[in-house]
């Protein structure tokens, strides 16, 4: 299984991926800032890795802070957890795993400060290993949504290199092929950071699930064409309503994916569900860098002088949405009704 994100006595290693597949690059950090920025750069990206890094990253400031004692600190983890969590303000997974980490930080703070530091580790192997395990429980519950001979659409990615591990949308697709049926996959180039093109395509062909590699701009035809049976994608953020935020593009393909009569579907784990807003409008969505779009390493691709706007993330509003699968069951509308059933149930 590929491995995106570990953590070592060294530090948090973490597989480069602006820089996949044409180098195979793994940093380790040791310094929790890093780990932000490591974030922040998407050295690290997909919404459920984001959520294991940013707890790694805190595990991190304590294991090396200076500290002799939890008053001295109580400051610097609010600072440590203060700078990853701006980092990026779409995935909700990120503040999840940043406020797990503050309730195991008052649960053990009683017993010193080397407790404190153990029982942080112990959550953040704990987490990587629950997000593997959710990932397969979503490939097992999804894929009977996956017929024998489906053509698949997929944007963005969101496979392994997304997660701790096997992938959530990918995931699906990935049981779907275990379970012995014949799965093809278009996957969206996804621009501007084309995580289809160099992520999605090589997790699928390293696995050899047979995968298309299209633009952005072609998902339509091949639907109208009807070489498209059902659209899978993962997410960032979903509304109590069940809007929900995925990479930039996703709007379009499910507006398509309507028109066309093909099932649109969602997985991601109940850490992406955000019941604390009641629909997508409240999702914030981060804005990126224009030079991600003028440019694709480091080849102008617009005047330099040219105005870009770069929205990283897009809202799907529920009324496209077929189911949205996670590792507790597959939720199906009305949203606001079985998406709070399955947060409540464990």
């Amino acid at each position: 299984m590929i491995r995106t994100i570990e953590w070592t006595d060294a530090g948090v290693t973490m597989l480069d991926q602006r820089l996949f597949p044409a180098q195979e690059v793994y940093n380790t950090y040791t310094d929790y800032r890093e780990v932000a920025e490591a974030i922040r750069s998407m050295v690290i990206r997909g919404a459920p890795a984001i959520g294991v890094a940013a707890a790694m990253g805190s595990a991190l400031g304590v294991k090396n802070s200076a500290a002799k004692s939890v008053e001295d600190l109580d400051p610097e983890f609010a600072v440590i957890c203060d700078v990853i969590s701006g980092t990026r303000p779409t995935a909700v997974n990120l503040f999840w795993a940043v406020e797990r980490m503050k309730r195991v930080y008052e649960r053990a703070r009683p017993a010193g400060i080397g407790a404190v530091r153990e029982a942080l580790i112990r959550e953040v192997l704990r987490m990587h290993e629950e997000d593997i395990q959710a990932n397969r429980a979503m490939g097992r519950l999804g894929q009977d949504l996956i017929s024998p001979g489906a053509r698949v659409l997929t944007h963005c990615n969101a496979g392994a290199l997304a997660t701790a591990g096997y992938g959530t949308a990918l995931g699906v697709i990935r049981a779907a092929v275990e379970a012995g049926k014949r799965v093809t996959v278009y996957a969206d180039e996804t621009r501007p950071f084309l995580q289809g093109a160099r992520l999605t395509a090589w997790e699928l062909q390293k696995d050899n699930i047979p995968v298309t590699v299209i633009t952005d701009g072609m998902a339509g035809h091949f639907m109208h064409k009807g070489e498209i049976d059902c659209v899978i994608v993962g997410a960032d953020r979903i509304a109590a309503n069940g809007d929900v935020a995925n990479k930039i593009g996703t709007y379009s393909v499910a507006v398509l994916a309507n028109e066309n009569g093909i099932p649109f579907y969602v997985a991601a784990p109940t850490s992406t569900l955000d019941l604390s807003i009641p629909d997508g409008s409240h999702i914030p969505i981060e804005q990126r860098n224009p030079d991600e779009v003028r440019r694709i390493q480091g080849v102008a691709l617009t005047p330099g002088d040219a105005n870009v706007a770069n929205p990283a993330f897009d809202v799907t509003p529920n009324r496209y949405v077929r189911a949205i699968i996670t590792e507790r069951g597959v939720a199906r509308p009305p949203y606001s009704e079985s998406l709070g059933a399955l947060a409540r149930s464990s």
